[in-house]
């Protein structure tokens, strides 16, 4: 049930985010087991994976590659499961969800370099400071440390076929959430949620990955 709860706060969208002259930030995160908690071994190989990836491609040891972008205009974030973390799977996730004419701003991982040059691109040195004016992935990381708390804290423990499920609900709530702006309440955020059921519908066989290739099976982004 709490999956199929999860699957209403499931906010398709087929427009792109940013656009001319807007700020983007792009970043992506490994969500799992924290390393001073694994064997020896798997630590290991965990490091390795970790350093791998600083040249485009990681072989992940228990952990989830995700990858998101957080429009600074909208104050809405997008986030899903990618098989890698690479230059290749990340550019195609930014051309598919941010429009050309963006502002771009990452951090200085290689695969983010050479960047379509229909989008403005600036990434900040992490090794020497986080914020360089309007250069950062501040915005995202909070994001993601409001993900993984929640994850660690309320849930303990989520299986990697299910986490883009658990992205999902961490996504309504985030872009939901009650500002100034967007002065939303309990009653408006459930109310979005029940509306957002229309059209859903998800089996026992399918959340359990009983079907042919479930569970090897790429979740539909965002």
């Amino acid at each position: 049930m709490d999956h199929r709860i999860r699957m209403a706060l499931q906010s398709g969208s087929i427009y792109k985010m940013g656009g001319p002259g807007s700020e983007v930030e792009s970043d992506e995160t490994f969500i799992g087991g924290k390393a001073k908690n694994m064997h020896a071994a798997r630590r290991a190989q965990f490091k390795v994976a970790r350093e791998t990836s600083m040249t485009g491609d990681a072989n992940l040891v228990n952990k989830t590659a995700v990858w998101g972008v957080l429009d600074r205009e909208q104050r809405k974030v997008r986030a899903t499961v990618v098989p890698k973390v690479n230059r290749e799977a990340l550019q195609v996730a930014v051309l598919n969800q941010v429009e050309h004419g963006s502002k771009i701003y990452t951090d200085e991982a290689p695969v983010y370099k050479s960047l379509p040059k229909e989008y403005t691109h600036e990434f900040v040195n992490h090794v020497e400071k986080y914020v360089d004016g309007r250069v950062h992935t501040n915005g995202l990381e909070n994001f993601w440390s409001l993900t993984k708390r929640t994850l660690s804290g309320t849930y303990v423990a989520v299986e990697p076929f299910h986490l883009h499920r658990y992205l999902d609900e961490a996504m309504f709530r985030y872009n939901n959430r009650g500002t100034k702006e967007n002065p939303l309440n309990d009653a408006d955020r459930f109310d979005l949620a029940v509306r957002q059921i229309v059209g859903k519908r998800l089996t026992y066989v399918e959340l359990t990955g009983k079907t042919p290739d479930a569970r090897n099976a790429t979740p539909e982004p965002f």
